[in-house]
């Protein structure tokens, strides 16, 4: 097991960022990496509440966890801090024992010059899981956070 972290400058208000990351809409847009779509399946944002989530390959060539082409993962939030902290607790949907055992990703928000410094941090990453993978994959996916909610800050108030 191993852990990664990733940050990202988005150009938005820890506030805009805080929503999206306890928002199923905008989680089914932005935690999604490039050739994939996401269905989010079950969705409790509060301390305790759970969430199941897949992950499809686009191209039914892709090796998924959970299936032929599908990563499933369910887990908890463990911790929320509003505006500043998100901890989840989680686990892939894996027949393979070597895809098992608890993960632990934490987001944490902080003020920077012109917005919010997003970090995330993976622990408990299975040996299997390439971790040039999984930071690539958090990357795409801070990409996504970061247009989806400087777009939303960017429209007029009232739309």
């Amino acid at each position: 097991m191993y852990s990664t972290q990733v940050s990202r400058h988005v150009k938005a208000p820890r506030s805009a960022v805080y929503r999206a990351l306890l928002d199923a809409d905008a989680i089914a847009r932005w935690r999604v990496p490039a050739g994939m779509s996401s269905q989010v399946h079950e969705f409790d944002a509060r301390e305790g509440g759970t969430f199941r989530v897949s992950l499809t390959y686009d191209v039914p060539s892709g090796t998924g966890k959970s299936d032929s082409n599908t990563d499933t993962y369910h887990g908890h939030f463990a911790r929320l801090v509003p505006d500043e902290q998100v901890v989840e607790v989680f686990e892939f949907e894996a027949v393979d024992p070597a895809l098992g055992g608890t993960m632990t990703m934490t987001t944490s928000l902080r003020d920077v010059d012109g917005g919010t410094e997003v970090l995330i941090v993976h622990e408990g990453i299975p040996d299997s899981v390439p971790a040039a993978d999984n930071e690539t994959g958090t990357r795409m996916a801070l990409d996504n956070l970061a247009a989806l909610v400087e777009e939303r800050e960017a429209m007029p108030r009232g739309r």
